[in-house]
Formats: C-alpha cells, structure tokens, sequence
C-alpha cells in the first residue's frame, strides 16, 4: 500500500475467474425449481470493485413469498418426519459439495460481495462447510441436547441474511434449521444474491427433497413480506439493529420465534503487559478483516494510556504493509466496499469524525479508479462523546480511545448501547477472567479476534440482538421446547 522499501516485491497473483460459470440471469428458487418473479421484476448484482454488471436476478415480490412458503410448507410434512439420521445424511453430502466446490464459490463470493480471495477461501468456506458437517452431527441427537425427550421442528423458518457474509450467514441459518427438521425460506442481500443462488444448486446436487429450501432473492419489501408472512413460524434476522427493530416490532404479538443478531461496536482492550506485535495483529484482523463491514468487529481500541505511542507506532508500521487492490488477488489484504452507498455512509462517519476533532490517519494509499474503495483509517484524538465512537460505521476505520486502569477499561467498553463482542490483551490470565465477566458482550475472546467455529454459539447483547447461532445453543432457536 505504501512506497516502503522492501526486500520483495508481490507480483500479482489473479485467482482465475473462470473456474465459477456465471448465467446472464437467475430465477427465484422456489419448489426445487427456478421460476421468474410472478410480477416478472429483476435487478442487477455488480462486482464492488469493478462495478461490472454479473448477472441479472429475478425480484421476489408478496406472491412470490406466499408460493415459496406454501412450498416450505407442504415439504415440512415429510422432511420433519424423517430420522434425525435420513436429514444427517443431507446434510453431510451438502457440506461435501460444499467443500468440492469451495474454489469456484470462494470466486463467486470475491466478486459478488468484493473481499479478498484470501478470505472467501481461507476463512468463509471452510467455516460454511464446517457449519453443516457439525449440525449434521447433531440431527439424529436432538433428544440428547438438553431440550427435553422429544423436541420437535417448528415449520417454516423465515431467513434474512445480510451482504458482508452472504455464504456463511446462509450457513449459521440454514444448517441448523434443516438439522431440526424445519424448512426454509432464506432472503439473501440483494448486492450479494449469487452465492445463495448456487447454494440452492447445491440443495439439487445433493438431492434434497423438493421444498426444504427456497430462496428469494430481492430488497427489503420481500424481508418484509417474509417476515410478517402469517404461516412463517421462525424468524432469523442478521442485519442493522434498525432493521432488527422494525422485525421485532412487527413479530410481537404472533406465536413466531425470533432471532435477531444486529450491529455491535466491539471494544479491543489492549493492556501494558500485552504482547504489542501480537495485539497489532489482533487490531489489523479485528477491524480490517472484510473492510471492517463485520458485526463484532473490534471498532473501538482501548489501549493502555502508558503504551499508547509504542502501540500506535507498531500499528501506523503495520497498516503501512496492508495491500489494497483487486479482491481476486491472492496478496491482497484489503478489497473493496460492498455497495456504493455504504462507502457513502462510512465517508461520511469518517468526515464527521474529523469535524468533531478526532485526528485521522491513513496509510500513503492509491484506490483504483473504478469500484468502491475506502482507505485503512485511524482516529486518534477520541473520546466517548464522538459520533464515531458511538455509531457503528461497518467500515474499515478504528477509533482509537486510552484508559489507565481495568475498571475505566470496562466502563468505556460497556459504554454503549451495542454489546455484541470484545478483545481483551495481556498475559495475565486472572486478569482475562476478571475483565471478561464484567464485560456485557456476547463474545470475548482473549488474545486473539474474530476467531468463529460451529461449535461456539455467537450473539449479543442490548441492540446487539437476542438468541444465540453456532453450537448446541444454536439448535433452541429451531426447536418448540
């Protein structure tokens, strides 16, 4: 990124766009079959950072809903009365394409959603199939899960996912629901529909009965329409806490089931005694990883006012080395902004951090010409009164705040009105434990950030959302216990 002097140079290293076959158009998949929009409508999904047109998708509008639920319906009869085993086995042969086919998706996801080939391939993939090898173990154990006897399937689930994970949030919904003997109905972004698309090419590869999964792509009126859709029995939402409120609102009153996973402003707590080289790895991963549009990423740095310079020294150094550029890649560090008006709203939070007086810094950094691209940034200068330590940008810009003891550490990362995950550095194990049960976020990881794995269930607190994906916990959201 930067004119640093090095001993090598990267010579670039494309990922080869022909191993994924993108159609000119896409259907609504509803039944097993792709179908059109009943009201006939498409959209466009365009590369991020190229801003070229990959496909035209059809637009589910209510009528589409209505078919696709009635659809979930009918195959929820058979698919929830088979063995827990007979579903496994589904299940595991959908994790295995999954993994067959984890080059030609790891490509689509890059230039669907603009994050680099390094993490659709390294991280995403491997973690999707990950998600449906594990509730595929669970499928025939449900009885041994701890929600009594005979816990039973609720129906139909109603699925809204968003843009900045669109394979593995499908997966967090999709495998556990299945595994419980429910069927579903998944809405996926409507910048990142393609990768959902071909999951339901999947669902045919691997023979799952007729109905079982369905997917609509479109905008926010078919979520909506989903969502109040009076034979949808389970509602799993990952988005804006906006949106989260407008769900919730909208659910209260019906029998439906709801899990929401929103927005977060995670804090990253750097102590004295931690490791700096470390905990620096731990900021780059915690708010540059997929350009900082993640959930629980550690927006906020709280770090020990006596290493404030040395740690921000090591950090500038380090973001000086991240690589921006062309997402398909393999050297690079930083892709592209998902849509064009996220880049306006993260501009814009970036803008109004300097006129509140927090000091930016970026790293010497040329963005290409077309697409949609933002530059790693820094704020110093911070306080708790600044709109950028408060609203979540969901952009790759960290805040950085000082505290001088643990007690002030906790009161700043408790400070706010999100509580969805928190880092915490140092060598001190009884400190780890001390901190981390005082801290109100759903995920605290110590010395390390953004570690996820099936068997850890993830959620939040506050206007972070409710219920818990990922692990044993994962499997209530799916059940009438």
């Amino acid at each position: 990124m930067n004119n640093v002097s090095s001993a090598f140079e990267y010579a670039p290293a494309p990922e080869s766009r022909s191993v994924v076959d993108i159609a000119p158009s896409y259907g609504l998949f509803i039944d097993g079959e792709f179908t059109e929009a009943a009201d006939g409508k498409v959209f466009k999904t365009i590369s991020p950072s190229t801003e070229e047109v990959l496909s035209e998708v059809a637009q589910a509008g209510s009528e589409d809903v209505d078919r696709a639920v009635k659809a979930a319906r009918k195959a929820f009869e058979k698919w929830s009365a088979l063995p827990g085993s007979e579903r496994a086995k589904y299940l595991f042969r959908i994790a295995r394409i999954i993994q067959e086919r984890s080059r030609e998706l790891a490509v689509l996801e890059t230039l669907d959603n603009g994050k680099p080939i390094k993490e659709t391939r390294d991280a995403d993939l491997p973690l999707v199939a990950a998600h449906f090898f594990y509730y595929a173990g669970w499928a025939d154990k449900l009885e041994h899960a701890g929600f009594g006897r005979n816990p039973r399937p609720l129906g139909v689930a109603g699925q809204v996912i968003p843009w900045n994970f669109p394979l593995l949030m499908l997966a967090w919904k999709i495998a556990p629901a299945l595994a419980t003997g429910n069927t579903v109905v998944l809405k996926p972004a409507e910048t990142t529909p393609l990768s959902a698309l071909f999951f339901a090419d999947i669902c045919r590869q691997a023979g799952l009965p007729k109905g079982v999964v369905n997917i609509l792509p479109g905008y926010g009126d078919t979520g909506a329409a989903l969502v109040a859709h009076p034979d949808v029995n389970k509602v799993a939402f990952t988005g804006s806490t906006a949106v989260g409120k407008e769900i919730a609102r909208t659910v209260a009153g019906t029998r439906k089931k709801l899990t929401l996973e929103l927005g977060g402003k995670g804090a990253n707590i750097v102590f004295d005694d931690a490791p700096i080289d470390q905990a620096v790895e731990g900021i780059v991963n915690g708010i540059f990883f997929n350009q900082g549009q993640v959930c629980c990423a550690g927006s906020r740095l709280l770090v020990q006012e006596s290493i404030q310079d040395e740690l921000l020294e090591s950090l500038k150094r380090r973001l000086s080395t991240l690589r921006l550029g062309d997402p398909l890649d393999k050297n690079t560090d930083i892709g592209a902004i998902n849509s064009a008006e996220q880049l306006a709203r993260i501009s814009a939070l970036a803008e109004q951090g300097q006129a509140e007086g927090a000091e930016r810094w970026s790293p010497a950094c040329e963005l290409p010409e077309s697409g949609y691209w933002f530059a790693p940034t820094l704020f110093t200068n911070v306080t708790q009164a600044h709109t950028i330590a408060r609203d979540e940008i969901f952009g790759p810009v960290l805040s950085v705040l000082t505290f001088r003891t643990p007690d002030e550490a906790v009161a700043k990362a408790n400070n706010t009105q999100y509580g969805l995950s928190a880092g915490i550095w140092t060598e001190k194990g009884s400190r780890i434990l001390a901190v981390a049960n005082k801290l109100r976020a759903g995920v605290v990881w110590s010395n390390t950030f953004n570690k996820f794995d099936p068997t850890s269930p993830f959620g939040g607190y506050k206007e972070s959302g409710f219920g818990r994906e990922g692990g044993r916990h994962g499997l209530e959201a799916y059940l009438d216990v």
